[in-house]
């Protein structure tokens, strides 16, 4: 069994070259393809808690969609992820000592 879970888009580059970061290092984390098993709001909420930033760090700005979201509050933004993951900056690496998104990929090291 992983202490890490990492949330994957197999189609992006940058979440592919984290993973294989993390590999590199002697870490196999269960990977989460979150666009197919969406995360709820509650696992949101939990992730943004350990994540420096917070939910607006989990948001894909870059989106056309995530215009709408500019300013919104926290449950607003909570409640758009979940609905549309799509919306999640990826990659994401949740691990005992908190969370991470993976841009650059470098930045999820400081977890382990």
């Amino acid at each position: 069994m992983t202490d890490f879970t990492f949330w994957h888009n197999t189609r992006c580059s940058t979440a592919r070259k984290t993973l294989a970061l993390l590999e590199e290092r002697g870490v196999t984390p269960a990977v989460r393809f979150y666009l197919d098993d969406a995360p709820t709001a509650a696992e949101l909420q939990a992730v943004a808690a350990r994540l420096p930033g917070g939910i607006a760090s989990l948001v894909r700005w870059k989106e056309p969609e995530a215009a709408a979201l500019k300013g919104a509050d926290d449950t607003a933004l909570i409640a758009a992820l979940a609905t549309n993951p799509r919306l999640i900056e990826r990659p994401v690496l949740i691990g005992p000592a908190g969370a991470r998104v993976g841009r650059p990929p470098e930045s999820v090291l400081d977890l382990l």
